[in-house]
């Protein structure tokens, strides 16, 4: 038996892109399988992710990263247009446009990539458009499962961000860094670097684990998640990771580590 379920499983494989090419323009990934309903209306620019800022020490900078001296940059209210223009030219053709959500881009992609290594992602800020395609499991209602038919689903996307070049991402996350920053500050975090939440980040997606073979899910109410336990306490990242199948999985974190290696080479 084939279910289908909508929810935020439809709109992962875009919030994937978003991640990526945000992380991979400064590195990411996950809406896309995340079954949870994206419901009620959008948040006002600069709300604070559902879950709370780490805290902590944070006057210490451990990833510094050097900003480009170019062009005044917009305020951020005011920085759509710009960021627009810079992110589209990491994507042929329209593919931008089509993609991403054209309103309060910094705040989205800064909100979205703090919330990957936490329990779920704020669907409603996510900087992508919805992925048109429903999540699939198959088998019998008591034993569903979770298989390779459902990686291909993934595979168009995952094409779009291995093609990025990751020096040029690179280069356009120091153009714009300052904004990162500003809006990493709104989210309660004023004596923290976002560089180095974006590194801890990608680290914590690079640690998901691979695995291979049918997975078992579960269905205790309308949305499907992991049979495993161990599997469905994973970050909200890891298991985005998990969910794609290990083939795109893999080609995933090749392009976050070329984008982590141009970072630090900066």
């Amino acid at each position: 038996m084939n279910a289908e379920v909508t929810g935020s499983d439809a709109a992962i494989g875009k919030w994937f892109l978003g991640l990526v090419a945000v992380v991979a323009i400064a590195a990411g990934i996950y809406l896309w399988t995340q079954e949870e309903a994206d419901t009620g209306a959008p948040a006002p620019a600069g709300t604070e992710p559902e879950q709370p800022a780490p805290t902590g020490a944070a006057d210490t900078v451990e990833h510094p990263i050097e900003t480009v001296e170019a062009e005044p940059l917009p305020p951020l209210s005011d920085s759509d247009p710009a960021v627009a223009t810079s992110l589209a030219g990491l994507f042929p053709g329209d593919q931008f446009a089509r993609l991403f959500v054209d309103e309060d881009l910094v705040r989205r992609i800064t909100v979205t990539i703090d919330n990957l290594p936490r329990e779920k992602v704020a669907m409603r800020l996510r900087p992508v458009e919805p992925m048109p395609d429903a999540f699939l499991a198959v088998g019998p209602e008591e034993g569903p499962m979770l298989e390779a038919s459902n990686y291909a689903r993934y595979r168009p996307y995952v094409d779009v961000v291995a093609a990025i070049d990751a020096a040029q991402a690179a280069a356009v996350y120091r153009r714009l860094y300052p904004l990162f920053q500003e809006a990493y500050e709104e989210l309660g975090n004023p004596s923290s670097y976002f560089n180095d939440r974006l590194i801890e980040v990608i680290d914590h997606l690079l640690a998901a684990p691979e695995v291979r073979g049918p997975i078992p899910l579960a269905r205790p109410n309308v949305l499907y998640e992991f049979a495993d336990p161990e599997l469905e306490r994973r970050s909200a990242g890891q298991k985005f990771l998990i969910r794609i199948g290990p083939e795109n999985a893999a080609r995933v974190k090749a392009k976050l580590r070329e984008f982590r290696a141009e970072l630090m080479a900066g």
